[in-house]
């Protein structure tokens, strides 16, 4: 599973990361975002170990979602020693997430 990340644990989990960290800026009443989030549930058990791979609630964290310009949800991001590396707006196919972190290992 997806760690729930958190404004008040972001900085940490995915800011100081040394792996490579996905994102899934999601929200509850968001469809395509149900579409979005067994797929990052499923790369993250993929990625084990390789990459850290979490799901943020616009909802209830606003802070990082308006710091990186979500706008639109399901947005997926990608940092890489605390930089955005990667940006997918809506939904795409599994391969599509799974390739953004292979071309960081």
């Amino acid at each position: 599973m997806a760690v729930e990340i958190t404004d008040a644990n972001f900085e940490e989990q995915v800011l100081k990361s040394d792996k490579p960290v996905m994102v899934d800026f999601w929200a509850a009443w968001c469809g395509p975002c149900r579409m979005v989030g067994p797929i990052i549930d499923e790369i993250s058990t993929e990625y084990d170990g390789k990459a850290v791979v979490g799901k943020l609630d616009v909802d209830a964290n606003q802070e990082f979602a308006a710091k990186y310009g979500v706008r639109n949800i399901p947005t997926v991001l990608v940092f890489q020693n605390g930089e955005v590396v990667g940006r997918q707006v809506g939904v795409a196919p599994k391969q599509t997430y799974a390739d953004a972190i292979d071309q960081l290992l």
